[in-house]
Formats: structure tokens, sequence, C-alpha cells
């Protein structure tokens, strides 16, 4: 896959060759063409891989119901891998879209072992949520930095931490209302990416995240913590 451009300071929305060809992932099929109007599951799986391409500070609902800003991120995820700009996902989009998801409904380039480390116990259980709600959220999470890692040039991003059950975040000090225990986030840090932390902060504003802390934040000099809460918050004085 040819890499995208970065932009000196910034991001760029890079016009990039497809991923392999595919007519569907083994999770799920895009059967036929969608676009503004619609709704139904079809339309929500379509929420949860766009979900990252969405503009500055933006936050895609995963309702089903295909309006303005989901139009408007399946144009910048089309924009994104060279298929032609329309807001419908036709079958070249949908191609695209298939290619990206892997048998078990994630995306290419990341995995649930990224996630569910779990303090040892390798699941997600034991959470503010039940095992399936937190492995789902992780899934939209995966498919959010998966946008991000296309646009910051398809350089890999490491993931130091994700799922925590409530003994777990308390163990390592966690807040007492970390969306870690929700499977809502990811810690993306120093020593597992090439990317600054300021790039890494940056680039998550562009990809849908609502809580976002880097450098400069209390216990984020080592790592950026992005995550979808419901209640939105960022920090990072050193960026």
């Amino acid at each position: 896959m040819a890499a995208a451009a970065l932009a000196a300071g910034g991001l760029t929305t890079a016009t990039l060759v497809t991923p392999a060809t595919a007519a569907a992932d083994g999770c799920f099929t895009f059967e036929s063409d969608l676009s503004e109007g619609d709704s139904g599951s079809a339309v929500e799986e379509l929420q949860v891989r766009v979900a990252g391409w969405v503009s500055h500070g933006e936050h895609l609902a995963i309702d089903g119901e295909f309006g303005a800003a989901t139009e408007a991120a399946v144009e910048r995820f089309q924009s994104g891998y060279g298929v032609p700009q329309s807001g419908v996902v036709d079958a070249e989009t949908r191609e695209v879209l298939h290619a990206l998801g892997q048998d078990d409904c994630t995306p290419e380039h990341f995995t649930y072992s990224e996630f569910d480390e779990n303090c040892g116990a390798n699941n997600f259980e034991g959470g503010m949520v039940d095992a399936a709600t937190a492995k789902e959220n992780t899934r939209r999470v995966m498919w959010q930095l998966e946008a991000m890692r296309h646009k910051l040039g398809d350089v890999p991003l490491g993931v130091t931490s994700g799922f925590r059950s409530v003994s777990c975040n308390d163990s390592v000090g966690g807040s007492p209302s970390s969306r870690h225990m929700y499977g809502e986030t990811a810690d993306l840090g120093i020593n597992a990416n090439e990317h600054s932390q300021c790039t890494l902060y940056d680039a998550a504003h562009e990809a849908g995240f609502t809580e976002i802390i880097g450098p400069g934040a209390e216990g984020h000099n080592d790592h950026v913590h992005v995550a979808n809460d419901p209640s939105p918050y960022s920090s990072a004085p050193n960026c």
C-alpha cells in the first residue's frame, strides 16, 4: 500500500492506492450501495468503519442512520483511499471497506490481543460493562486507530494499554472513572511509537476520539491516551 504524505507539523489527507482487492471480509458484507437517508445494520457497521474519518473534534454517532455526518465521513474515507468522493458507499468504496476488514470484524492492522492484556488476564472480563460490550467498544477504537494510522503514513501505532478490569485499573493506579474499564480506550506509549506524542495527540483530534490526553498532563508524559468518553476532554500542555 502506498504511504501517505505527512505534512510538517500536521496531517494531510492523501490520495492513496486502495488495499488488496477483496469481495467481502468474513465478518460483514456490504451488499448494496448506501447513501444519505438509509438506515439499519449495514449503516451501523459502516459508521464503525469510518468513525475515524471525521472533522477536527467531531465524534460520529453509531446509530444506524445515514445522515450528513456519516456522508461527510464517507467522503473523507474515499479521499483517503483514492476513491471518487461521492459520499455514496458504491462498489469501489465497498471493496475498500471489505479489504480493510478481517474475519473477526477488526481492521487490517489491529488485533484484540493488543487490547486485552488486562493485567495478565488476556480477556475483556471484569470491567464496568460486560465482556461483549467491552470488546465491541474496543473494536470501534481499533477502526478509529486504523484511520489515524493511515493518515499518519501507515506507520504502525503501538498500543501499550487497552481494556482493564476494575481490579486491574485499581492496581495500576487508574482513575476510578477511567474509560479503560469500558474498553473505550487506547494508550499509545512513546517507546512503542515512531511518531512524537504531539503528533499522536493532534492526529487523535482528527480520528473521532473525545478524550485525548498527552504530554504535560499529569501521568501522561510517557503516552498519549485516546478514548471515546461521553464527557469530552483533552489536555496536553506541552503540545
